[in-house]
């Protein structure tokens, strides 16, 4: 049985969603360390311990477990702090596959900090490292408004070096590729395209009257909906001020207009928590949207299929998504999704065939998409059928067979490798004096 390392120093894959470090991200490793499970892989995934009441080891499904690890104190450490901390975090991964007598075959790290452990692991256990980035410190430093903070410079530099030794690359699109190749200057030949995949048993089309009745919501309201972290580089703002727009313009019956809003998480450091959602609500009372504009908090994973359906459109008016699941999930559930034209959204959304795209950071057109959709009834419907079907395309089943074959190749390249450092070094020993 081959043996997976699967490593997400930074966030659980169990975690809440919708919290300053939980998304995407940890929605891929969890379902595809499960579908590599189903298909008879042992996936360990590696990940650091926030607390106490953490059990060490939590089955994911078959074959497929979550390794708690401490490294640090056991409570939320802000992103940038955790890289003090990655050495410890190596040394007690490979303890356990000490203990366990684990002996893996490859390791598929994600985001960088990930990526710095897996090249430790890989000079102890001599494997190929699959590496994912996820988002991009340099993009994220591009699309920055001025007064939004910067990646710490450690990230970009540490990207780059992963970039140039990993044994393969994931990105999740070309676009993601080229910004890879052309921001980092690296060599696009170890990056290989595989999208990021979703659930289509959980999120699936369900009757919409049946969705609001379980969510709690007025069966004849004009619904919008965004599920996603509550920080800037998100557009909320961009959003509010969309709604603003509908409501002053008379563009529909505001009335019946209302916009719900999926994200953040106790998980969250307070402070940041509160001066981003005070920001947010201060924003939406400015605008005088009290009464159409509802902060729903975090939901579980288990209910999101329920708000998608109940809801007549999804809106993501991100500055920067490397892929956008959000965007993927609502779409399986047969809702339209108006979306920036920006990163991996541009390539998951089809511009008026499973929603709309509009220019990031633009209220108006952002407004005018809005009321498109949910002006035309019709259009609405074939626009959220359209969208069904081309989720189909990405299940997790499709998706794991595209990594499967980049595992292979990077165990190829690896070997590859491997046997030209073992030559260089004997003869490097040759050539040395008696």
């Amino acid at each position: 049985m081959k043996r997976i390392a699967m490593l997400s120093v930074h966030t659980c894959p169990l975690a809440m969603l919708g919290g300053k470090n939980t998304g995407g991200m940890n929605v891929y490793v969890r379902e595809l360390s499960r579908e590599l499970g189903r298909r008879g892989y042992a996936v360990d995934v590696f990940t650091r311990c926030e607390s106490q009441i953490h059990p060490p080891i939590v089955e994911l499904g078959p074959n497929a477990r979550v390794v708690h690890i401490c490294a640090g104190p056991l409570q939320h450490q802000e992103k940038n702090r955790l890289y003090e901390y990655l050495p410890e975090f190596v040394r007690e991964v490979a303890e356990f596959a000490d203990m366990e007598g684990c002996r893996y075959d490859v390791i598929h790290s994600h985001y960088w900090l990930s990526g710095w452990v897996a090249r430790e692991l890989q000079a102890r256990w001599r494997v190929p490292v699959v590496q994912m980035f996820h988002t991009l410190g340099a993009m994220k430093d591009k699309v920055a408004r001025p007064d939004e903070s910067r990646e710490h410079p450690q990230r970009i530099d540490t990207e780059r070096e992963i970039m140039r030794w990993a044994d393969r690359v994931v990105a999740a699109t070309e676009l993601d590729k080229r910004q890879m190749v052309t921001l980092y200057n690296v060599p696009g030949d170890p990056i290989r395209i595989v999208p990021c995949g979703v659930d289509l048993a959980l999120f699936r089309p369900t009757d919409q009257a049946h969705a609001r009745q379980e969510v709690g919501l007025d069966a004849g309201s004009s619904t919008v909906l965004f599920v996603g972290r509550m920080e800037p580089l998100k557009g909320i703002d961009d959003l509010l001020h969309a709604i603003a727009l509908i409501q002053r313009n008379g563009n529909m019956p505001c009335s019946r207009l209302s916009l719900m809003l999926i994200g953040g998480s106790a998980e969250d450091h307070p402070d940041a928590m509160t001066g981003e959602m005070g920001r947010l609500i201060q924003m939406r009372d400015a605008l005088g949207l009290q009464e159409m504009v509802a902060f729903l908090g975090a939901q579980g994973q288990d209910i999101l299929p329920l708000y998608y359906a109940a809801a007549d459109v999804v809106v993501m008016p991100s500055h920067y998504e490397s892929f956008g699941m959000v965007a993927l999930e609502a779409m399986a559930c047969g809702t339209p999704v108006i979306a920036s034209d920006v990163g991996g959204l541009s390539y998951t959304v089809v511009d008026g065939v499973t929603g709309f795209l509009v220019p990031a950071k633009d209220p108006d057109s952002l407004a005018d998409a809005i009321c498109h959709v949910l002006n035309d009834q019709v259009f609405r419907d074939t626009l959220g059928q359209q969208a069904a079907r081309a989720a189909r395309s990405y299940g997790w089943e499709r998706i794991a067979d595209q990594i499967l074959a980049v595992y292979d190749e990077a165990e190829s390249a690896y070997r590859v490798r491997d046997a030209v450092s073992a030559t260089s070094t004997e003869r490097w020993h040759q050539a040395q004096p008696a």
